[in-house]
């Protein structure tokens, strides 16, 4: 728990509070029992009225007081931990949308929804539990064990000789405990991605007819956590019984011993009564104990796992050192320097084999370049390292001049508007889904939205742009979803537009009218189209041909047709050009 320190810290003096509050619930618990064997054995004899309603009052007084004490500090706890796990929460999903792709690729997706929702849970558990037994089930423990020592040291003898015992059960079910359940929260990353993957592709799924053999992999996953739960679950719930074993032979034992003790005259019937009751204490207080224990496995492996993300170094800072770009004398080279260029980069997602291989193209400001290749050439690849989503491996990657890692990452995605082919759609209104939380005037939205094509299907809602959009975007077909966010690079008139196959579900007209918009009105913008069609790069300033990772062509469209046999296959099969008359 030392890795929450900070997240606990600015709540320490209310805690304190907190559990002072309980330590005061739990005394005036302990003083019940004591008054009522004074009543027993003390006032009853006298045969007085008077000290009976007084102690009976007191009993009263502080059962009044205990009940009160109780319900204000778990209040108290409640919020203490609720506003310690809200911090923890955010604090871990800033991280996570601070970390490098590279990083999320081994952390997963699965992982982190877990982390973030149930590992927060359990350390929320933890602290409010904590704060809630952690004082009252020990100081009922030792206070009950004192109480009992100053009534009778003969019986106290009894309880104390078991404490040991039940200590060495609680210590093997915790050190047992803890690695069980660490591993089924890993095992409950991998059910959180089956979910998330049936979820999302449940289409797909029932289209193929793969419902059966979903459920099978879904039954697999399930079987494993709920294996490990039920292990972890065996161990654990052996506390309470053997616990509850321990101290009810000593209860009988006391029982015992105690009758022969009053029947000679060394003990008291008021004492053995008291007994009794501090025992159901003593007993209550180890079975909380034990609950402790119990959510401080949870807690300790959840709180590491979330730590283990929060240490994560940053793997994509800012590299001050990289600055901006010199010719070959020393001179920046000014207005002769591109806009985007790309230098003998070399990249690997693996480390094992190369999805790019020295790879070089220069564009300046206004240029386009479309990319073309086979799927998994490393198209997309290319944009990512633009985004800065990856560090190269090898080479520099520059805009303006200056090196991607100098820029903040702030800086450096504000020039860009991107368009992915698959890319995220939120449940809101359409004009929402365009602006997407940016200070973008309407008028800007919807001269984007009109260069983008998607103007027409806006107006036929009626709502228009205040028209409901479904989550995913369930109620727009493909070729909408992709023109909404083409709309939504467009809309902040960005330096660089990056098109990752995003006009793949737009017809051939469509796509024309687009291609015209973007050179009509984004002339000052560089644009880099990632495409399956030629006939949306046909025109672009350059083009460049990848194949497994490596650049296998480079020039315009004529230059290709003659010199890049692949290009020129690909043109022959989609258009018909270059082929030769029968």
């Amino acid at each position: 728990m030392e890795k929450l320190g900070k997240y606990i810290k600015p709540y320490i003096w209310y805690m304190v509070l907190t559990m002072g509050i309980k330590l005061l619930g739990a005394v005036l618990e302990l003083l019940i029992p004591y008054f009522m064997e004074i009543i027993l054995d003390d006032v009853v004899p006298t045969g007085k009225l008077f000290p009976i309603f007084l102690y009976g009052g007191l009993m009263l007084l502080c059962a009044a007081g205990c009940l009160t004490a109780n319900v204000g500090a778990n209040r108290m706890s409640a919020i203490s931990s609720g506003k310690i796990t809200r911090k923890l929460r955010y604090d871990l999903f800033e991280k996570l949308e601070r970390l490098s792709a590279r990083q999320m690729d081994t952390l997963t997706v699965s992982s982190a929804e877990s982390r973030l929702t149930s590992d927060t849970y359990n350390i929320n558990q933890l602290l409010a539990r904590m704060q809630r037994l952690g004082v009252r089930a020990p100081i009922l423990l030792l206070g009950g064990v004192v109480m009992m020592l100053g009534m009778d040291p003969v019986l106290a003898l009894v309880l104390i000789s078991l404490l040991p015992l039940i200590g060495v059960i609680v210590y093997v079910v915790t050190k047992k405990s803890v690695p069980l359940y660490k591993e089924e929260q890993s095992i409950l990353d991998q059910v959180v991605r089956v979910l998330q993957e049936n979820i999302t592709g449940v289409r797909v799924i029932k289209a193929l007819s793969k419902t059966e053999y979903e459920k099978q992999r879904f039954h697999k996953v399930n079987s494993d956590l709920t294996s490990i739960d039920q292990k972890a679950g065996l161990i654990t719930a052996a506390t309470n019984p053997s616990t509850s074993l321990i101290l009810n032979l000593g209860l009988t034992l006391v029982v015992l011993i105690g009758a022969f003790r009053v029947n000679s005259g060394n003990s008291q019937s008021g004492v053995i009564i008291a007994f009794l009751q501090y025992f159901v204490m003593i007993l209550n207080a180890m079975l909380g104990i034990t609950r402790i224990f119990v959510m401080w496995s949870k807690g300790e492996a959840s709180a590491h796992r979330v730590a283990d993300v929060l240490a994560l170094p940053e793997d994509l800072a800012v590299v001050p050192d990289a600055g901006r770009d010199a010719d070959a004398d020393g001179k920046d080279a000014g207005d002769a320097t591109p806009h985007v260029e790309f230098r003998d980069v070399s990249f690997s997602y693996t480390g094992i084999g190369t999805n790019l291989d020295h790879i070089s193209f220069r564009l300046n400001r206004g240029e386009s370049l479309g990319i073309l290749g086979e799927t998994g050439a490393g198209k997309s690849t290319v944009l990512n390292l633009l985004l800065r989503f990856y560090d190269v491996d090898e080479g520099k990657i520059l805009i303006n001049g200056r090196d991607v890692r100098s820029y903040s990452h702030e800086e450096l995605r504000s020039l860009f508007g991107v368009a992915f082919q698959n890319d995220f759609v939120m449940e809101g209104t359409i004009g929402d889904n365009i602006r997407f939380f940016r200070p973008i005037e309407d008028a800007a939205i919807a001269e984007a939205s009109q260069d983008a094509q998607a103007a027409e299907f806006i107006a036929a809602r009626d709502e228009g742009m205040d028209a409901a959009v479904a989550v995913r975007g369930n109620n727009l077909s493909g070729g909408q979803k992709q023109r909404l966010l083409i709309s939504r690079a467009l809309a902040s008139r960005p330096d660089i537009l990056l098109l990752d196959d995003a006009s793949s579900a737009l017809d051939y007209r469509t796509d024309a009218l687009l291609r015209k918009a973007l050179h009509r009105n984004y002339r000052s913008t560089t644009t880099i189209l990632v495409a399956q069609r030629i006939s949306s790069i046909r025109n672009c300033t350059h083009i460049l041909v990848l194949s497994d990772g490596h650049a296998i062509g480079y020039g315009t469209h004529e230059e290709l047709m003659d010199t890049c046999e692949e290009y020129r296959i690909i043109a022959q099969s989609q258009m018909g050009e270059g082929k030769e008359s029968a």
